[in-house]
């Protein structure tokens, strides 16, 4: 898996980013809720373990995958996402799971860019792909909020 032009490995930022955020969910999963821990996950948010990112290759262009082709898993249907979770990342070889974009009513979305209107929230799979993060150029990490984000409670109107 190459990208063209090998540099030495300090050279990479997007690289640095994901080992960078591979060890701050780590630590959220190993820290103790009220420790002093500094990380881009609040210690004090429980259930967060999870920092999802976008990443855009050479071009600028986001990157995207598929999870659940053919739709076997969880009788769920095929989707398209650009959201992803760090797993593992050595020598700048990364395995990323697919976060699934859902909407407020939870259904699954495909999802090609991060401002669509119907896009709500994420949910984590167990859909994985494998990338040299070398062959991109920029990550942008998002809130860990979006992921499983709870549906807002609409009041009920009282008529009277």
């Amino acid at each position: 898996m190459s990208c063209g032009k090998h540099h030495g490995r300090d050279e990479n930022c997007v690289c640095d980013a994901v080992e960078k955020i591979l060890a701050e969910q780590e630590a959220v999963e190993e820290q103790c809720p009220t420790g002093c821990y500094s990380n881009l996950l609040s210690p004090t948010v429980t259930g967060k373990d999870t920092i999802p990112f976008l990443l855009f290759d050479k071009k600028g262009g986001l990157f995207s995958t598929f999870g659940n082709v053919g739709g076997f898993a969880d009788d769920s249907q095929c989707f398209e996402s650009i959201f992803f979770r760090a797993e593992r990342v050595c020598d700048c070889c990364a395995t990323l799971s697919i976060l699934r974009p859902v909407d407020v009513h939870g259904d699954t979305l495909s999802v090609c860019h991060p401002c669509d209107p119907d896009f709500f929230g994420l949910e984590k799979t167990d859909f994985c792909i494998e990338v040299d993060l070398s062959c991109f150029s920029a990550i942008q990490c998002l809130s860990p909020e979006l992921v499983d984000r709870p549906a807002p409670h609409k009041e009920k109107k009282h008529h009277g």
